[in-house]
């Protein structure tokens, strides 16, 4: 069930949209640095960058630690846009949305809020990343705490906790999506299929049913004039019209302890979807009404990290925390497995220009061709201690990773200028 507003406000909404629209065609647009990394997953949401400047043989004492901070207990990723890096992180009951310089780690402005930790089975604090549109930042606590902070200098433009606004229940972890941009709205995983807001001054403009959301974030596709977003909720992955919040489509998926985390990974009509605990993955055929199973199996089990898909095939963590996890290749037409990589555990990826950049559990940075023939690494360094669950990221020449407890490094892979 959706809740939308009045009438009144949808065509309030519609006008904006299209001065939105007029605007577009007459101003200048201010440009991105190309290789920023401006959301969770990346300027296309599903972990792939086109960055080719960077190094990915490293010597044998590993690349240069450019700078390092400490931000927090957390499992929030970064945002890079040009100059400036986003996370977040809890320290003493209190989150923080950090802004640093992304060059030399100076904190450049932060805004802290009384947050619980929420260290229930694991370390806690934030597990949404910043979101940068524009000249805007959006954040999102586990709690409900919805922010937008003028980028420059922090000020926010509006902030208000959209749990008690609109009484949705938080489910057992927290919400953990980060703020997903469509045009004029912001759409979070908060209800049983999503919620959206003006992102100009955060007024509800849809919302679903009071059931436990699922943790993954938005993951966009466009049908004839209509733009869509598939997300998890405890029970199932599902499509929603992201104007309207009108279901599509919804796939049961059911997981022990209602945990769908891993963001779907959408190629043409073919979506693939994957959870931990035992469940595994399957490839759905999107088309006219519910989608069809192509295939299923239990070799890609993605507990909360999703995986990357490159020149077809799928490359991803499978297994749990409380598993011996493994790094996996599989087709992604087929989902036969062509390797699995013992030792790297319940840690994370990207990949850019052709190469997986993984994060092991243990802090371990490595770079290998995203090859189905074998894993063979071309470096490797072990640049963090402790839990290392998020993903490490590339941007501008110089990759982050962080661990849970918040030790934030920059590994400076920028090629060196010949003089």
């Amino acid at each position: 069930m959706v809740t939308r507003l009045s009438d009144t406000l949808q065509t309030r909404i519609f006008r904006s949209r299209l001065s939105i629209g007029l605007a577009a065609v007459f101003c200048v647009t201010v440009p991105l640095h190309a290789d920023d990394w401006p959301r969770w997953r990346g300027p296309n949401l599903n972990g792939l960058s086109h960055e080719k400047e960077w190094l990915s043989q490293w010597p044998k004492e590993g690349p240069p630690i450019a700078w390092k901070a400490s931000v927090g207990t957390g499992y929030a990723a970064v945002s890079v846009s040009g100059d400036r890096l986003f996370t977040a992180g809890n320290d003493e009951e209190n989150d923080t949305v950090f802004c640093l310089d992304a060059t030399s780690g100076k904190q450049l402005w932060k805004h802290s809020y009384a947050s619980d930790l929420g260290d229930k089975f694991f370390d806690g604090g934030p597990t949404a990343t910043p979101t940068v549109d524009g000249e805007f930042v959006y954040a999102l606590s586990r709690w409900g705490d919805l922010f937008c902070f003028e980028k420059a200098a922090g000020k926010i433009r509006w902030s208000k906790n959209v749990q008690r606004e609109t009484g949705l229940r938080i489910p057992g972890w927290g919400f953990a999506s980060s703020p997903f941009v469509h045009e004029e709205l912001l759409l979070l995983n908060v209800g049983e299929a999503g919620l959206a807001v003006e992102k100009q001054n955060g007024r509800v403009v849809w919302k679903s049913a009071n059931r436990d959301a699922g943790y993954s974030t938005a993951v966009p596709f466009q049908r004839g004039k209509e733009g869509f977003a598939i997300l998890a909720n405890s029970k199932a992955y599902f499509a929603v019209n992201l104007r309207t919040g009108q279901e599509l489509w919804q796939f049961p998926w059911l997981t022990s302890f209602g945990v769908n985390a891993a963001d779907a990974i959408l190629s043409g009509d073919y979506c693939l979807i994957s959870s931990g605990y035992g469940k595994g993955a399957a490839l759905l055929k999107m088309g006219e009404g519910e989608p069809t199973v192509v295939w299923q199996n239990r070799e890609l089990r993605n507990q909360f990290n999703s995986s990357v898909l490159w020149n077809g095939f799928v490359y991803g963590i499978d297994g749990d925390t409380t598993s011996s996890a493994a790094l996996k290749c599989l087709q992604f037409k087929t989902g036969q497995v062509k390797w699995a990589e013992e030792g790297i555990g319940s840690g994370a990826l990207m990949a850019a220009d052709g190469k997986l950049i993984v994060l092991s559990e243990r802090g371990e940075l490595i770079v290998a061709p995203a090859s189905p023939e074998s894993f063979k690494p071309t470096a490797r360094a072990q640049v963090l201690g402790g839990t290392c669950w998020t993903v490490p990221v590339l941007a501008n020449g110089r990759i982050y990773a962080r661990n849970s407890t918040g030790d934030l490094v920059c590994v400076d892979v920028r090629p060196k200028k010949s003089t």
